[in-house]
């Protein structure tokens, strides 16, 4: 029951988090012809192409934006299967379809719903900002750099995540500047750090903690490795008033993870005591993970 109801969680999560992601984009930042980063900004100017340039006929009630983002995502697919493996690859495939169809059939709104072009980056950072944190925190991607950045960052564990996002949005301002103007490039950035600062608040699981347990009683730490894969020391300690022995355990988890250690621990011992220490830094054998 527990199971099916953590797949219903996150199966919501993702769906929601794609609409209020494309409800960011289509209705904030799309009518003001503002740009995202990433691979979103970049099936933005590719829409531009179609549409300004070689003046393909727009499809009723469908926005090409949509289809294109699907399309430059799929080449990425093989290389997140090799990387990965078989979970994380599907999971990104049915977020990337549901971001594809919301970008393709929520409406860009003509005239803009906000005309205030900084209100409209704020408030859409925001939307995309949570949109985007919801859906990594139920263990999926939105594809696009993510995707690169996060089998980078298995591959090499030095590699920063969001490297590749810099990098992706630098060069699309860089062309946005000889498209339209400097301040159209300064709102797409305020949108762009808006959206990052949300994504980093919403999305916890690479936040670090250290915990250490204190408990009477044996067995917990093979508990913690075995359902949490993470590695425990063990310290023999002796309760200064009851005068017992005692269990210190210390382990390092993400914050995703802290949530099932508190059932762990709650199962094998109600009256353990457990000190939390949030935003550590870790220096060695720490795995990342980017799925649950």
């Amino acid at each position: 029951m527990n199971l099916n109801r953590k797949r219903i969680e996150k199966i919501a999560l993702t769906v929601v988090g794609n609409l209020i992601y494309a409800c960011g984009v289509n209705l904030m930042i799309n009518p003001l012809h503002l740009y995202s980063g990433g691979f979103t900004g970049i099936a933005q100017l590719i829409r531009l192409f179609l549409l300004d340039v070689l003046h393909f006929p727009q499809i009723p009630g469908v926005d090409y934006m949509g289809i294109i983002y699907f399309a430059i995502n799929i080449p990425l697919f093989y290389y997140a299967y090799k990387v990965m493996g078989k979970k994380f690859c599907i999971s990104s495939l049915i977020s990337i379809a549901m971001a594809s169809f919301f970008l393709g059939v929520i409406p860009v709104p003509q005239p803009p719903i906000v005309e205030d072009r900084i209100l409209a980056s704020v408030v859409g950072g925001l939307g995309s900002g949570v949109g985007a944190g919801l859906v990594l925190r139920a263990g999926s991607s939105q594809g696009g750099q993510d995707i690169i950045g996060v089998c980078l960052a298995k591959t090499h564990p030095n590699f920063k995540v969001g490297t590749i996002g810099i990098f992706i949005s630098l060069c699309i301002y860089t062309i946005c500047l000889f498209i339209y103007d400097i301040p159209t490039v300064l709102y797409s950035i305020i949108f762009a750090v808006v959206t990052g600062v949300c994504i980093d608040r919403v999305h916890i699981q690479n936040i670090k903690q250290e915990c250490m347990i204190i408990t009477k009683k044996p067995g917990l730490s093979k508990a913690i490795m075995e359902e949490l894969g993470r590695g425990v020391t063990a310290i023999d300690g002796e309760g200064m008033y009851t005068e017992e022995d005692t269990y210190i355990l210390i382990t390092v988890i993400s914050k995703y993870e802290e949530p099932h250690l508190r059932e762990l621990i709650a199962h094998h011992d109600e009256h353990a005591f457990m000190i939390i220490s949030d935003n550590i830094r870790v220096v060695g054998n720490f795995q990342k993970r980017f799925t649950d």
